[in-house]
């Protein structure tokens, strides 16, 4: 993954990151390789073979819906999401897609898509395999891709580097660990955003990095407001009513004041509406912003929101502050150990995410950056040992309520840092490692395939 925030921070559809976006992108990229290699006209069938946690949660992930839109050429930033509750139906009943957008094929899930759920490929348990066939029936071109968090995809043997030697030679700037960075921090007394930021120049420009950050913020606000007014009950067995709108109805009451007014703990409702709001979207499929991922979605929109119209401290250019630093705590964790649900728990997504918002919230108010790194470590300190357990496969429980709590946490872990001078026993590097190990540890039960915990412990609806 490249040292950058926007390789994080994507626009992504919902449910999942590793099984919705990152198998859609796999696709994309198969279909971009058939092109380039002129393969394309002549392939006469698809067909994909998942493994382990794509195949065990993958159809509540919606994968199903991922494939289809991939195969056809969609990206999540350009797709019509008014369209294609009809384009979906229409898939259902027909059995048929145009391949990238050109050539129209049957394809039946029912034969031509495997789920092979008791194996799991060696690199990564998120592993899928394309195959395209022509008219005489031999295979053009097979590969097999790893979804590996966040819509990150591997491809074969493609190592899982930080960057290409080349980009880290580009760099101003380059770091693989929080050791390392406090250091370059220090060494030209910069703030974490300052160097993100010059990182990012050798990109692009600056107005151009300002632009995509205040874009990235607009989706995920707006991710917000549609959240509490999209009022109904999310697609799934379990029929989950949706709880934002009603959070806002009540706190929006014309009683709502002197409902609250003795009660000095009434912005966490509002957070907790936030970060519901996003995640109840990403249940529904709809457009959102990997923060890291689509399951943790809700924790740095929330967080920010909160600083926005909570705090008392907003400053408009606080917004990117807060996304350029967050950026990198991610990429520490991206880098040293995982954002994969499927490979570390539930660590990984809100862990992280929780870590990332107590980073970007603690910048924006002004933390300095060994408070920075602090507020990280303290967020990320408790959410060890967090288990990825979703009831029934679907990113609804315990994954909505548990960005909330992620938000409150890294709120809390940012004003924790501030109240401090940054100095504090257990580093960022540490605890990092240490959620990797706990992950490795960690039964697989726990690690996003409903074989256990709240999965098999809670009777479906």
């Amino acid at each position: 993954m490249s040292l950058s925030v926007f390789s994080l921070f994507k626009i992504s559809l919902g449910p999942s990151s590793s099984h919705t976006l990152g198998p859609m992108l796999a696709c994309g990229r198969f279909v971009a390789e058939l092109r380039q290699k002129k393969l394309l006209p002549t392939i006469a069938e698809i067909r994909v073979d998942l493994y382990g946690s794509l195949a065990l949660t993958g159809m509540g992930h919606g994968i199903d819906k991922a494939l289809y839109l991939g195969l056809e050429g969609e990206t999540p930033e350009t797709l019509d999401l008014t369209q294609l509750a009809e384009r979906l139906e229409n898939f259902k009943n027909n059995k048929k897609l145009r391949l990238g957008g050109e050539l129209l094929l049957s394809f039946d899930p029912r034969t031509q898509l495997k789920f092979h759920r008791q194996t799991f490929l060696p690199r990564h348990p998120n592993g899928m395999s394309l195959h395209a066939f022509n008219h005489q029936g031999k295979q053009c071109l097979s590969t097999t891709y790893y979804s590996i968090g966040g819509g990150a995809v591997l491809e074969g043997d493609q190592p899982l580097a930080m960057s290409s030697v080349n980009e880290r030679e580009k760099l101003p700037y380059p770091f693989e660990t929080g050791k390392e960075l406090l250091a370059l921090c220090a060494h030209h007394n910069l703030t974490i955003w300052q160097l993100m930021l010059a990182n990012e120049k050798t990109r692009l420009d600056e107005i151009s990095v300002m632009n995509k950050l205040d874009g990235l913020w607009a989706e995920m606000s707006s991710s917000i407001d549609r959240g509490c007014h999209a009022a109904g009950v999310l697609p799934g067995k379990l029929n989950l009513v949706r709880r934002a709108p009603d959070l806002f109805r009540k706190l929006t009451a014309s009683d709502a004041q002197e409902k609250y007014r003795n009660d000095p703990l009434q912005v966490l409702d509002w957070v907790n509406m936030y970060a519901m709001a996003v995640n109840e979207e990403n249940a529904a499929g709809a457009r959102i912003v990997t923060a890291p991922t689509n399951g943790a979605a809700g924790v740095i929109p929330a967080t920010l929101r909160y600083y926005v119209d909570l705090s008392g401290r907003y400053r408009g250019e606080g917004v990117r502050e807060f996304l350029l630093t967050a950026g990198a705590v991610g990429f520490l964790y991206v880098h040293n150990a995982s954002i994969s649900g499927a490979q570390v728990g539930c660590q990984g997504e809100v862990g992280v995410a929780c870590s990332m918002a107590a980073a970007g919230l603690a910048a924006a108010l002004g933390a300095s950056v060994l408070q920075v790194e602090q507020a990280a470590e303290i967020a990320m300190e408790h959410n060890l040992g967090l288990t990825c357990d979703p009831i029934g496969g679907l990113v609804q429980i315990p994954c909505i309520e548990r960005n909330a709590m992620g938000a409150v946490k890294a709120i809390n872990a940012a004003k924790l840092a501030l109240k401090g001078e940054g100095k504090h026993v257990v580093s960022l590097d540490s605890v990092i490692a240490t959620m990797k190990q706990t992950g490795e540890d960690m039964k697989s039960k726990y690690k996003e395939t409903s074989r256990g915990g709240l999965a098999v412990n809670v009777v479906e609806c």
